[in-house]
């Protein structure tokens, strides 16, 4: 049945049949894309999975400064004597590289021993001097005794 309020004339039937014959096609036409080349070429997808003949690295790569290698050696000479007993402070020759996070790291580990700030410095000599001032806890001449700088 049809609305109450439209009238049953040939032009608002007309609109209705071109109303349904736009939304039974739609009005969106696909065009072609123009092609310039007279031969086609088919798009390259394939992505082959990576088979190497042999590793590119031999072995991993070791680490390069672990806590025996940071630490060189102790100094010993008068004024490091001197730092010991009255700063609470031991000496080292350093690797250049290392840093004073990881030279607090290799001296706890190597010595058992806390620190509580280091300092460092590079000679003019191209080595790095490391001042490891220990805690309360910990006395510098003991320390050094087990060691066996003095």
């Amino acid at each position: 049945m049809a609305p109450k309020g439209l009238k049953k004339d040939g032009k608002s039937k007309a609109q209705a049949l071109k109303a349904l014959k736009s939304v039974k096609r739609s009005t969106w036409r696909q065009s072609r894309k123009p092609r310039y080349s007279t031969v086609f070429h088919r798009p390259k997808t394939f992505e082959a999975p990576r088979k190497p003949k042999y590793p590119r690295l031999s072995a991993p790569t070791p680490q390069k400064l672990d806590h025996f290698q940071i630490i060189k050696f102790p100094l010993t000479t008068e004024s490091a004597m001197k730092k010991i007993e009255d700063n609470n402070t031991l000496v080292f020759i350093v690797d250049v590289r290392a840093n004073k996070k990881q030279i607090k790291e290799a001296v706890g580990r190597l010595y058992d021993i806390q620190t509580q700030k280091i300092n460092t410095l590079i000679r003019p000599d191209g080595a790095k001097k490391a001042y490891v001032r220990l805690t309360t806890d910990y006395d510098a001449l003991d320390v050094a005794n087990k060691i066996g700088i003095i």
